[in-house]
């Protein structure tokens, strides 16, 4: 018998280029024995280097395509990403809130590797109010911290994530100026350890995408929340020291570092 592989919900956008939204999910889930099941939560016009356009899904399509996965497949853990909409955060809302007992991934996207804006104050306002109660790992880049919280220090951020009802928070820090890129991870009301992770030289299309689902995949093989963040660090470095570039933009994490190590 084949080994049997948990099964990852992502609700993510969908990116042309390959780069991030489910194509990274995908690939990470499959990286480490899972069944990506996925819903789009967007479509999107973009290359390596911005996007250009974001078409947001119908809400009633979204919760009819998860409710029609989840009478089929056993979901282990969902992974959430892009949603750029607050009608389509009240839709995973919906779905979430019937699976209590089912672990969620919160990457919390509100812009895009290159700039372009894909939030506004009222998608941040449903994603406060309706996502982070039910988020057991939410994993924000300094910049997402802050603009989630309203503060600035990012100890502050990091409690106040916890205060709003996620369970645990990683804030990363690829986007401080840190001589290494220093993860912080807050947990039980306080700080409750700093990662120091070698700060690579370029820039990447991708990689919290690729981070968030390292951590569902993790969390659907069972592993304690701890130990999954601590591995999917481990495994997102590895993508991103092998990344390459397929276009004029950003690098490409390859997330299948290991076939080619093989």
């Amino acid at each position: 018998m084949p080994p049997t592989r948990p099964v990852v919900l992502s609700f993510s956008g969908h990116d042309p280029s390959g780069g991030a939204g489910i194509q990274a999910d995908i690939e990470t889930l499959i990286s480490h024995q899972c069944h990506a099941a996925s819903v789009i939560t967007a479509l999107t016009e973009q290359d390596t280097r911005n996007v250009t356009k974001l078409i947001p899904q119908r809400p009633e399509d979204i919760v009819s395509q998860a409710n029609t996965l989840l009478d089929d497949l056993p979901v282990s853990a969902f992974k959430i990403g892009l949603c750029g909409h607050q009608e389509t955060v009240a839709a995973i809302h919906t779905i979430i809130k019937q699976h209590p007992h089912i672990p969620v991934v919160l990457d919390p996207v509100l812009a895009a590797g290159g700039g372009a804006e894909l939030s506004n104050d009222q998608l941040i306002a449903s994603i406060k109010d309706l996502l982070l109660p039910l988020t057991t790992v939410i994993t924000p880049n300094s910049q997402e911290a802050r603009r989630l919280t309203g503060l600035t220090a990012l100890n502050d951020c990091g409690l106040t994530l916890l205060e709003a009802g996620c369970k645990y928070a990683l804030i990363t820090g690829g986007h401080e100026t840190t001589p290494t890129v220093a993860n912080q991870l807050f947990h039980d009301q306080r700080l409750w350890e700093t990662y120091h992770w070698d700060r690579l030289p370029d820039s990447y299309h991708g990689s919290g995408c690729t981070l968030a689902s390292a951590i569902a995949a993790l969390l659907a093989h069972g592993l304690d929340p701890i130990q999954a963040v601590m591995e999917a660090q481990e495994y997102t470095w590895n993508s991103l020291s092998h990344a390459y570039r397929p276009g004029n933009g950003q690098m490409i994490p390859q997330r299948l570092f290991w076939v080619e190590e093989a």
